[in-house]
C-alpha cells in the first residue's frame, strides 16, 4: 500500500465531489489513475498527500501527459475567458484552491486532514470556479459538501 500520494488540489476536490455525486470510480480511456488514487484515499484516510501543482500521481499514466505537461484541451465555448489548455485551466483552479485552503506546493497532510480543511475552509466555491456557469458550480458545491460528509463519517 502506498504511503504518500502526490496530488493536485483540484484532483482531491474532484474525488470527494464525485464521491458525493455517487459516481463509480473506474478506469478511464485516457488511462489516468483517478480510480486508483481515489481507492487509496478511500481505504486509508490517513494516507499522506503531497500537494503537487504539476503532473501528479493521477496524471502520470495519462495519455495526455507528455513529459510532465498535459496536452489536452477543453471546450471554452461557454467560458471564453478561461484557458483552453487543460494544464493552464487546472493550474488556475489549483492556485485558487491553494489560496482558499492555505496550501502550497509540497505541503504534506493526511487525506483526512485535507478533507477537514475542505469542510472548514471551502465555503462558497463560486469564486474558485468563476468561469463555469453558476448552476453547475452550485451543483458541484452540493456534491462536494455531500462527499466531505460521506468521507469524514466513513470508516477506514
Amino acid at each position: 500500500m502506498k504511503e504518500m500520494i502526490s496530488i493536485k488540489p483540484h484532483h482531491f476536490v474532484d474525488i470527494i465531489t464525485l464521491l458525493g455525486a455517487g459516481k463509480i470510480f473506474a478506469p478511464h480511456p485516457y488511462k489516468h489513475d483517478l480510480h486508483r488514487v481515489a481507492y487509496d484515499i478511500f481505504v486509508n484516510h490517513d494516507i499522506l498527500v503531497r500537494i503537487e501543482l504539476g503532473a501528479d500521481d493521477i496524471c502520470q499514466p495519462c495519455i495526455h501527459n507528455i513529459n510532465g505537461l498535459c496536452d489536452d484541451t477543453i471546450d471554452t465555448s461557454y467560458r471564453p475567458e478561461a484557458p483552453s489548455l487543460k494544464r493552464e485551466w487546472n493550474l488556475l483552479i489549483d492556485n485558487r484552491w491553494c489560496e482558499r485552503l492555505k496550501l502550497k506546493q509540497n505541503d504534506i497532510l493526511s487525506a483526512r486532514d485535507f478533507c477537514q480543511w475542505l469542510q472548514n475552509l471551502a465555503g462558497d466555491i463560486s469564486s474558485i470556479y468563476q468561469e463555469i456557469p453558476a448552476d453547475r458550480t452550485k451543483k458541484r458545491e452540493y456534491h462536494l459538501k455531500e462527499g466531505i460528509r460521506m468521507f469524514l463519517s466513513s470508516e477506514d
